[in-house]
Parts: structure tokens; sequence; C-alpha cells
């Protein structure tokens, strides 16, 4: 099958999308949440319905030398429309997937994060233990694991487990999330693992027969959730924080 054209945006429209992606990938470095060569984070370029396409890593660079040139332009079918190298086979099915149900999913982000593989396993998944674990309060979704993602038939399921929602968690595998940006959906993963990592740290001292687990009642969570969806603009502040800590040290990702 010959793969289709790559017909370009606007060199600025285009060329602001690539380099929030790569800010992403390096932040993602920063925090330890790279796993080696693996995981993947994509953004959807704009395109007419049939045609879309979007930017993904290319497999064989770690996440802090991704650069906004690198990566690599994907279509739903899988083909390589822009760009001299390959992919992850189990990142395409996970963000194709997302990319053709959600119109408003424009960034997916996954990860393979210590914190988050460790929720994965439990059979309750995220607790609602504290304030941030309440602003996912019935915004996180299950998919049960079903062994590395290649099968492509795999895809209508993860798309159901995700539904509506901003965030899913990929049992015994580890965590995703969407947003409407780069930085809406790096906000959301950032907070979704500080959730991981204060359950998991409960779960450490609850062990030791230091603490007794204790989650928020569901009244409460409901009201914290409420506040935390009015806060939502927020994130771009955030963001613009996180982008003027890379340019300080790595400001070669948007090359």
């Amino acid at each position: 099958m010959t793969a289709p054209t790559h017909h370009p945006l606007t060199a600025t429209a285009e060329k602001a999308l690539r380099q929030d992606l790569a800010a992403a990938y390096r932040l993602a470095a920063r925090f330890g949440w790279d796993d080696t060569l693996y995981t993947h984070f994509s953004v959807r370029l704009p395109a007419p319905s049939g045609q879309e396409r979007f930017l993904l890593n290319p497999f064989g660079l770690m996440f802090n030398e991704v650069r906004a040139s690198d990566l690599i332009v994907v279509d739903i079918l899988g083909h390589i429309v822009n760009g001299d190298a390959k992919y992850n086979p189990a990142g395409f099915t996970i963000h194709s997937a997302i990319h053709m149900a959600r119109a408003d999913a424009h960034c997916v982000i996954h990860t393979h994060t210590l914190a988050g593989m460790a929720v994965a396993a439990f059979d309750k998944g995220l607790l609602q233990l504290n304030q941030i674990s309440a602003e996912f309060y019935e915004d996180v979704g299950y998919h049960p694991y079903e062994g590395v993602a290649t099968n492509l038939e795999e895809r209508s399921r993860l798309q159901s487990a995700l539904g509506q929602r901003a965030a899913l968690i990929l049992r015994h595998h580890g965590l995703l999330s969407v947003g409407s940006s780069v930085a809406d959906a790096f906000y959301v993963m950032y907070y979704l693992n500080r959730a991981c990592e204060i359950q998991l740290a409960c779960a450490q001292l609850a062990s030791l027969g230091q603490a007794a687990i204790s989650e928020i009642p569901q009244p409460l969570s409901q009201h914290v959730r409420r506040q935390m969806v009015e806060a939502q603009p927020e994130r771009a502040l955030v963001w613009a924080a996180w982008l003027r800590q890379l340019e300080r040290t790595d400001p070669d990702y948007k090359n």
C-alpha cells in the first residue's frame, strides 16, 4: 500500500506543536518518568477528517535526547508520512486508538513509572487518599492487561475503557492521560502520577504498621473534583513555568 502524501501545516503551527511535544519528553526525563527507549507521547496534527495524523517519538531515542525535529508523523493506518525513523508498534496501537475515538484528545501521554505501575496492580486502583487523587474522582478509567499492545483489535477496548475521561490506568502496565493540548495532558499526567506516588507511600507506611489508610468520603471527593475542574486555567501557567526551566537548562529541545 502506498503511504499517503504528507500535507504540512503552516510552518509556525507545526513548529509550535513539535516544540511542545519535545518539551514534554524532556520534562518527563527530568521527572524520572522515562523507561529507557519505551513509552510514548503523541500530539495530533490538524487535518481533514479521514486524514488524521500525529507526531510520535522515533524509536531509539532516550527522552532526554528528543528534539522537535526528531519527531515523526504517523497516520491512523500506521504509515510514516514524515520522518526517517521507526516507531514503537505498541505506541501506535495505544495512541492511534485514542486519537481516533476522541476529537478532543489532541495529546496522549503514556508512562511506565514505578508509582503508576504499582497502583495499576492494586485491585481497587487509585484510592481517594488525598487532595490530588480527589482531582481524578470518577475521571479515571481502567483497561485490563492484554499483553504488549501490538494487537490492533485492542484499540476498541482501550477506547471504551477511557470513554470521555481524562486518564486511564492500564492494569499491570502503566498510566495514560489525554488533553486538548500538550500542556493539558502533561499536567494531568503529572498529578495522576503524584497521586500514585502518594498512594504507594501510604501503602508502604501501612505495611510497616506506622499508619492506617483512610479514604476521603465520596461526597467530599466530589466537591474537591468540582473545585479542581474550575481551576483548570492554572494549567497553562504551570506549563509556562516548566518551559522556563527547560529554557535555562535544555534549550536545544526546540531544535
